[in-house]
């Protein structure tokens, strides 16, 4: 593993610790219980999309199974399944390793859809929730895809940037 995957890798944790010690703070009061920001998801998007979709299935999996093992104890997996799914789903609808911020933020907003449905999915499937999806979307969902894509638009450049130089070390590499 070359040193600036593991920075990005890095990234990823203090994008974790950030968001259940930081955020919370700067949330105002009022939408404390609507809105959930997963900035670690929206960077393993920017991983599945620049790199590869296996790697956007292995990060969704072991960070997904931290954020159930430390902040959700009731049912372990689901974040889990949900952010391995999530970003090996939206790295397979990426073919190019040239995504324009459009296009980018197009995923951003399919993905952060589709990750949350699946939470709600599975919470309302086994008993955890009891409001209905019309519900949840206006109150939960929406309210988080327009937090995530922000932070996505703030993000873009600089991990493109990374992300792009991993992708061209790592091409002359595999083809000898």
């Amino acid at each position: 593993m070359n040193k600036r995957r593991t920075i990005l890798i890095l990234l990823l944790f203090v994008l974790f610790i950030l968001e259940g010690t930081l955020l919370p703070w700067l949330i105002p009061e009022a939408w404390e219980t609507r809105i959930n920001p997963h900035l670690v998801y929206i960077a393993i998007l920017f991983f599945s999309i620049y790199e590869d979709r296996h790697t956007g299935l292995i990060l969704g999996l072991c960070f997904g199974l931290l954020h159930d093992v430390v902040f959700y104890g009731a049912m372990v997996g689901t974040y889990s399944f949900a952010m391995g799914l999530c970003g090996y789903l939206i790295g397979l609808l990426s073919r190019s390793k040239q995504t324009p911020l459009p296009l980018m933020l197009i995923f951003v907003i399919t993905g952060s859809l589709l990750f949350d449905s699946i939470i709600f999915g599975t919470y309302s499937l086994f008993g955890v929730v009891h409001e209905p999806y019309s519900w949840a979307v206006m109150h939960h969902i929406i309210p988080n895809v327009f937090v995530q894509f922000l932070f996505a638009l703030l993000i873009y450049v600089p991990l493109r940037k990374q992300l792009e130089i991993i992708t061209k070390r790592r091409s002359p590499e595999e083809k000898a």
